[in-house]
């Protein structure tokens, strides 16, 4: 445990918890020496994983649905044919090296490297951030020129790992350009440390004239807990619509029972089902991905049991299509 910083935000010491190394995530959850073979101890892709989450797990069990998202394992060193380090095409759509334009009327940010945590099926861990460049001038100049952009999308990374600070200024320069109507967060922040919505960020949320959308990333239900949807529906109060997106994962909810009990939950709190994503093919990914066909089984029987609003579509993105692709 940290020592805490009183300087810092409470969020901020509760991401100084995190777990990094292999070996002591390990320790906590009372893995036994076979079960640690198939750990990578040093992986390109470091461990991040919230103290929030990690206790969650079930001590012992390498099948658990959330220790399976985040444990590097020998899984990722493995190379899979149809594979790539860039499966959904960014560097071929961008326009500025923090700024990726795919689809008409919209733009995507990519407003930090950081994240709360790392999803080992990531579709940008191999991507080239722009780290040396400091602030967005570039990119909101770029923005401030199309009149055909009205909403941008704050990603990274993940935008909630900026301060408020960086966050306001970045809001008030997007609330000043006339044609952006919408201003769309996507982050799971809130899964692993939901004390990162406070007054502060609440506040900052609430001066912004232009309309924010906010999409959180939840896989499977035993990531929800009461605090998490509480922050999120102090983030509805503002009268800001909260979605959520998931990646159909092999062995973590690639079944109905779990997809139904999590789409169920969401509504159940006044968040939308958004997309369930086909796994973007990343290089050392293969052992995540479920085929296509079951996606669209398991979208069927959802649709029989929940009603229409709580069923997610089913997409794959491929490079150079105007859009999402329904599966």
């Amino acid at each position: 445990m940290q020592i805490k910083n009183p300087n810092l935000p409470q969020w901020k010491q509760i991401l100084r918890q995190n777990f990094t190394d292999p070996n002591k995530l390990a320790d906590f959850l009372l893995l036994s020496s076979q079960q640690r073979e198939t750990i990578l101890s040093r992986p390109r892709f470091i461990l991040n994983l919230p103290l929030r989450l990690a206790n969650k797990i079930v001590k012992g069990d390498m099948e658990d649905p959330i220790l399976k998202q985040f444990l590097p394992t020998t899984h990722e060193s493995h190379s899979s044919n149809g594979f790539v380090n860039d499966p959904v095409g960014d560097s071929e759509c961008r326009i500025g090296r923090k700024l990726l334009h795919k689809y008409n009327g919209r733009v995507l940010l990519v407003t930090t490297s950081s994240c709360a945590m790392h999803c080992r099926y990531c579709f940008r861990q191999k991507f080239d951030y722009e780290v040396e460049q400091n602030g967005f001038a570039d990119e909101l100049q770029l923005i401030s020129q199309d009149e055909s952009i009205n909403e941008v999308i704050l990603s990274g990374g993940d935008p909630l790992s900026l301060d408020d600070r960086v966050l306001e200024n970045l809001l008030n320069h997007l609330s000043n350009i006339p044609h952006i109507r919408k201003i769309r967060f996507h982050t799971r922040f809130p899964i692993g440390i939901p004390e990162r919505i406070d007054e502060s960020f609440l506040s900052l949320l609430s001066r912004v004239p232009k309309q924010i959308w906010f999409v959180i990333h939840v896989n499977h239900p035993h990531e929800l807990d009461p605090d998490i949807l509480a922050s999120l529906k102090s983030i509805q109060r503002l009268g800001i619509p909260v979605l959520n997106q998931s990646v159909l994962l092999k062995g973590i909810n690639d079944n109905a029972e779990t997809l139904i009990q999590l789409c169920s939950t969401l509504v159940d709190h006044g968040i939308f089902p958004y997309y369930l994503h086909q796994l973007d093919r990343v290089q050392g990914t293969a052992h995540f991905e479920v085929d296509e066909a079951c996606g669209k089984e398991l979208i069927q029987t959802i649709s029989t049991q929940l009603p229409g609003y709580a069923v997610p579509k089913f997409v794959r993105e491929i490079p150079g299509m105007p859009s999402k692709t329904p599966q």
